[in-house]
Parts: structure tokens; sequence; C-alpha cells
């Protein structure tokens, strides 16, 4: 692997003339510093966190049909973020994890593979084959559909997984013309979560369909997860995500226009009993007003304790069952803007508040600063009632009063 990625790198950084084809090369180099007033009984009172990463893109045509992707990761972290991936890697969760970061003399480094396949484009057929993003529904904010790579609002900077598969979709002519409706057809074949594991078990499988119009987008889609350990029967999954804009007349001055999507999945396991449990739904909207210079947009979340969403099924997922996320953004000019946006427990009144500030210094380069507030009953009362996104979360022991981050953002 570690042969391979160096290979891609070189790739990436040989000269464009010394390649067929036209080559394009983008990517981004992420500069984040971090400070955390740790919580916890027998945590250290305060946290440092240096990070340095990049993700470098690579797209090149291979013919008159075919398109090559590839992309890799370069990491550099010392404290937080160090600790973090030690943690991961010896939590047993894959038996590679625990050689993905190599230890320096002040840091661990890692390379990463993160995109690898190449497109084929022959008319109304596209077919994608190797490591790649398989991404589904409309979620903005959470991600029911999307459980491949679920969100957490909190981490809004965290980099969409790859999987390795194949997929093929079909762009069918829609018949007496398009009428500004669009139609897509997908079929996907994914490997297993454990890449270990040689028997097939947890293979996925799925289609979906898609429509377009003017003003609205529905998707529909099932999948199906091979049997496993946990899963006798396999596991089926079925949902619908919709996108729209819902347009509010006014007399006297413009209609206001406010976008509006709605996101579920139901996951079902004959093995667990899922019933209720086994669905995740996601709506939200947006409006922007002002010629731009304010942004709003809410979001709500079931989150059932079987389903796509919870942290039963990923690390990334939530505990409880219901959450409302509120962001508000102001653009004081094209290069600074500030923003407040903070996601709520109802199960457990629990709170986290995020303010940002960030200001484009020239094109390209962009310099944050970003504060997360946890806040529980626990905090305020001292009754023991800890909250998921309280400073220290229950069965955890650590946790953070504050995380303050400085990051400098270059586009390549």
């Amino acid at each position: 692997m570690k042969t391979l990625l160096c290979a891609l790198l070189a790739l990436c950084l040989a000269p464009a003339r010394a390649r067929p084809g036209e080559v394009t090369l983008s990517g981004l180099l992420d500069t984040k510093a971090s400070f955390v007033p740790v919580a916890g009984p027998e945590a250290d009172r305060f946290s440092f966190g240096f990070e340095e990463y990049a993700n470098l893109r690579l797209k090149t045509d291979a013919g008159e049909y075919i398109t090559f992707h590839a992309a890799c990761n370069l990491i550099a972290a010392a404290g937080i973020p160090a600790r973090t991936a030690e943690a991961i890697g010896a939590s047993g969760s894959s038996a590679l994890l625990s050689t993905n970061f190599v230890a320096g003399e002040n840091y661990a480094a890692a390379l990463e593979l993160e995109r690898l396949y190449c497109r084929i484009t022959r008319g109304a057929l596209d077919v994608d084959a190797g490591l790649m993003r398989l991404a589904f529904g409309y979620g903005t904010v959470f991600s029911s559909s999307d459980y491949l790579n679920p969100r957490n609002p909190l981490f809004p900077d965290a980099r969409p997984r790859g999987v390795l598969g194949i997929s093929a979709a079909y762009y069918p002519e829609v018949p007496g013309g398009s009428g500004g409706t669009d139609i897509k057809v997908q079929t996907f074949a994914a490997a297993p979560r454990n890449p270990l594991d040689g028997s097939g078990r947890g293979a996925l499988f799925g289609a979906l369909g898609e429509c377009h119009w003017d003003a609205a987008s529905l998707q529909g889609m099932y999948h199906f997860e091979a049997p496993d350990r946990g899963s006798g029967y396999g596991v089926h999954r079925a949902g619908l995500s919709v996108k729209t804009d819902a347009v509010i007349r006014r007399r006297l001055s413009s209609d206001i226009i406010i976008g509006l999507t709605l996101d579920a999945l139901y996951q079902y396991n004959h093995e667990a009993l899922t019933g209720i449990d086994g669905l995740s739904v996601s709506a939200g909207a947006d409006y922007s007003f002002y010629d731009g210079k304010w942004y709003v947009a809410a979001a709500y979340l079931f989150s059932g304790r079987e389903s796509t969403t919870s942290r039963i099924r990923t690390p990334a997922g939530f505990a409880n069952r219901h959450y409302l996320y509120a962001l508000c953004r102001y653009h004081f000019t094209d290069y600074t803007r500030a923003g407040l946006h903070g996601i709520a427990g109802f199960d457990d009144l629990s709170f986290t508040p995020v303010a940002t500030v960030e200001h484009e210094v020239f094109q390209g380069f962009t310099l944050s600063l970003t504060c997360q507030v946890p806040l529980d009953r626990d905090l305020f009362t001292g009754n023991g009632k800890r909250g998921e996104f309280g400073p220290l979360p229950p069965d955890a022991a650590e946790g953070a009063y504050a995380r303050i981050t400085l990051k400098a953002l270059l586009r390549l």
C-alpha cells in the first residue's frame, strides 16, 4: 500500500507535460492548531493539538471515454489529533488502523489513499469502478440516507470516505422531450466494511432512481447488505429523499424562496427486530436574504437506536433520538463572515453552540477561528445528569469545556 501511495504522489507531482492527455491537479493544505480546556477527574487541565493536512487530487483523460481519478491525504499531527488516531488504532476496530500512523520525533504522520477509480462515459451510461465516493440523499446537515459517510454538524470538515466497488448510472431520455426533467437510474455493489473478510459477508448491493425538475428533486433507493455477524438474514435499507424550493408570494417586494429537504432511510434487520428503531429521518430548511448577507438554516433529526445515524451502528452517530440544528451566518464583506451554529439533544437537554469567524486573506487562502462550548445540566447544577453534547459525555473518561481551533486553509 505504501508503495502504491508513493507512486500516486510521484504521479501528482510530476510535470504535466510528461503525461499524455490533459491533467488536472488540485487540492488543499489545511494547517490547524487547537486548544482544549479538558473536563474529567483524571485528565490534564489543558490539551493542545497541531495538524498539517494536505489533500491532493488528480484527474486525467485515459482515452476518449475513460477518465482516471486519484486522491491521497498527507497528514502530520501532534497532541490531540495524534492521540485520537492512537485511540482509534488501539480500539481494535481494524487490524490495519494501528499501522496507519508512523511516529516521528515530535509528530505522527500518515499517508492515506482517498480515491482511486476510473469513469467510463459512453452516451447516456456512466460506469465508475475502484475506490470512490458513493453518496445518497439530499441531506445537508444530517445524512440519514448517506450512511456510508455519516455526518456530524460539530465536525463539518470531516472528509467523506471512499468505498471499494463499482457503480453504473443510466440517464434515459424523457419521452416527448426533456421539459426540464432529468432522470437517473443507478446500480452499485461495494465490498464489505471489513477489508480482511474474504467471504463476502457484509457486501453491499443497491439501486436508486432520481428525478430532477426545475424546482424539485426526488430520489428513491433500496440497498441490501449480505448476511454477516448479527444479521443472519442480511440488512435491508429503503429510503426517500426530496429537496425543493418553497416560494412565498409577497405583493410589495420580491418573493421569499426557502430551500426545503427531507431525507429518510429505514433499516431492517430481522435478528435485531428493528421496528421503529430502524428509522432515521431528517428535515431541513434554509433561507438567504438581504442580497445574501444573511443566511439562516435549521434541521431536525429523528435517529432510531438501530438506524443508520445511531451510535450503535457508527462511531460518528448519535446516542439519543431527537436533535435540532440551527445556523445563522452574516457576510460583512465578500471576504469576511461570521456565524453561530449549534446542535441540541432533546432527550438529555445538552447543547453545543459553535461560533466561527472567517476571513479570506486573498484568493484561495482563508483564515478561520472556531470556538465550541459544550453545555448540559450537570455543568450548571452538578446533579450528575451529563448529556451527549456536554463537557463530559456519559461513559467518557475525558471531555472538554471548550474547543478553540485556529485554521489556515490554502486551496491549490
